[in-house]
């Protein structure tokens, strides 16, 4: 049974590297540039706008998660620990827990649209730019009752 564990501040270079990582293996469709805006963005704002949690191996963070609200804003994990339910275990602390109800998803991100889809939740509408107004269409996703 992996444990859920708190982030620290400290640690954020660590997340952002992980986030980095992950987000290289799944999103080919992001542009480097878009990847290179959105570092610092994290690592300066969007990591202390959430509720972090994360699940270690050896000490090191493989996956982590950021809730605000009743929405998950960011669900990562390390590429070479991905398929072990790491995300699953994640997902589910965050549904049992912390109560979270809501998800956007980018739509090209085809494995994590089925990941949320086979975990309950449904497409409830569709954004043809992302938060940040760049063209990646977003899925807003529901958890069915």
């Amino acid at each position: 049974m992996s444990t859920i564990d708190n982030i620290y501040k400290k640690e954020y270079k660590e997340v952002v590297e992980l986030w980095e990582a992950s987000v290289r293996a799944t999103h080919h469709f992001l542009k480097e540039e878009d990847i290179e805006h959105f570092k610092p963005l994290i690592l300066n704002t969007y990591l202390d706008a959430v509720e972090l949690k994360c699940i270690r191996n050896n000490r090191k963070i493989v996956g982590f998660l950021g809730v605000a609200g009743q929405t998950l804003e960011m669900l990562f994990i390390h590429p070479d620990s991905r398929g072990k339910g790491i995300g699953k275990t994640l997902l589910n602390y965050s549904i049992d827990k912390l109560k979270v109800t809501k998800v956007d998803v980018n739509e090209q991100n085809e494995q994590a649209v089925g990941f949320y889809k086979h975990s309950g939740f449904e497409v409830i509408k569709r954004s043809e730019l992302d938060s940040s107004g760049k063209p990646y269409p977003t899925l807003h996703m529901e958890l069915k009752k």
